[in-house]
């Protein structure tokens, strides 16, 4: 492939991630297209000013080529600087949400070091091993659906652990593909450093298990940990749940439809509460109820045939029993809500719909950071954007478990 053909790749795949082509359609494509280029711009920079000093050469000079080189490496500067600009934008959505003395509540407040971004770490994205942490594999939470009932999870290699926090992780793939060892893995691999207790699982997926099979694995992995989570040095009296995209959605129907026995055949009278949640861009908008085209669609021409196997004229209550949105009463728990701006898998209007629905329903404490330039997914491996965002949920967590340690801490004492 020549020099200017090469470049002009590049420049579609670098004008994709600076403005995503739009449409319901090119969702896919673009999304495809646009989250690689963006979270590894830092690489794509690399590559592309080494091609172009390559052409340098005074016989091998190419006039456009070189033009739109030149234009390629300033688009990716941008999208770097974008990706940079996230740890601004995430504390200040810390101090927006909590309060500008909400540092005074950590167990000690960020060196400049931790809020650096670790540009050595992220040479090689895709190597994700920690020696700090060890991993529990494969234990059963639900026996009866096999390899779909399983979970991991994440302990400090070294030392016992003794009423730690817990984080369940809940993976995405549209809930028709994913396993626990594929998402998340950046955010708990640190948070276990840290030393909490970080559980990721399987879920049964759809279309073979339609949907509410998923949100009533998860409550059944909820309930496990609450029985069980004590053996492996986890505080069962304190659950965080994440998870992105379809486990986004989960996260959120789970926190907001705690103890719902419609969700829990046979465990009704478990405890299926989270102390707070944690979502990446979620879907929050499962039967089209906000009148979103985008929702709509999703709903019709994926949902239906796909994760539910119903119409929504044939059964609409389980697609809005399934809407996070409809669900928030005032006793929903806190939440930390993280999307891109630029997502063209689910709509950012979700997240702010859900957003301004929780402040104006629950009593919680509500976080809400949109990414600039971020597209679905922006966390699954190790990026500029996705560090500073798993630093930023480290300190809501930590804010977050420490708040619930005092108020836990005066109602014994008072009791």
């Amino acid at each position: 492939m020549s020099f200017l053909r090469r470049q002009l790749v590049t420049a579609a795949l670098t004008a994709n991630a600076i403005r995503p082509v739009p449409g319901f359609r090119a969702g896919i494509p673009a999304f495809a297209a646009g989250w690689l280029t963006t979270e590894l711009a830092p690489h794509l920079l690399a590559v592309t000013a080494a091609d172009t000093a390559a052409h340098l050469a005074p016989r091998r000079r190419t006039t456009a080529g070189l033009a739109l080189a030149f234009a390629n490496l300033a688009g990716q500067l941008f999208l770097v600087d974008q990706a940079r600009r996230v740890g601004t934008e995430a504390e200040e959505a810390l101090v927006d949400g909590l309060g500008y003395d909400y540092v005074e509540q950590l167990d000690a407040k960020p060196t400049p070091a931790e809020l650096a971004t670790p540009w050595r770490r992220l040479v090689n994205p895709f190597r994700m091993r920690d020696l700090t942490v060890r991993v529990e594999k494969d234990i059963a939470y639900a026996p009866e659906h096999g390899k779909r009932g399983l979970l991991d999870i994440y302990l400090p290699a070294e030392g016992e652990v003794s009423n730690a926090p817990v984080l369940l992780q809940v993976h995405g793939g549209g809930w028709t593909i994913g396993n626990k060892d594929q998402q998340g893995i950046p955010l708990m691999q640190h948070m276990a450093a840290k030393g909490w207790v970080c559980v990721a699982i399987n879920y049964r997926l759809a279309p073979r298990n339609p949907f509410p099979a998923q949100i009533i694995d998860v409550k059944q992995a909820i309930a496990w940990i609450r029985e069980h989570i004590e053996e492996y040095g986890g505080d069962p009296d304190y659950i965080a749940i994440t998870g992105g995209s379809a486990g986004g959605h989960l996260t959120a129907l789970a926190a907001v439809t705690q103890n719902d026995p419609a969700y829990q055949p046979g465990f009704e009278g478990a405890d299926t509460s989270v102390a707070a949640a944690v979502p990446h861009y979620g879907v929050y908008d499962f039967s089209g109820c906000t009148g979103l085209r985008s929702a709509e669609l999703m709903r019709d021409r994926f949902l239906a045939p796909r994760v539910v196997r119903k119409s929504w004229a044939e059964d609409p209550e389980v697609f809005e029993a399934g809407t996070p949105l409809l669900r928030i009463t005032k006793e929903a728990p806190d939440f930390f809500v993280l999307h891109g701006a630029h997502d063209s898998l689910v709509s950012v209007e979700q997240a702010r719909l859900f957003v301004e629905r929780l402040r104006e329903t629950s009593g919680a404490t509500v976080v809400y950071a949109e990414l600039p330039g971020a597209q679905h997914a922006f966390d699954v491996f190790p990026s500029i954007r996705s560090a500073h965002v798993v630093r930023a949920i480290d300190r809501y967590l930590h804010w977050h478990w420490n708040g619930w340690r005092r108020e836990h801490a005066t109602g014994t004492l008072s009791s």
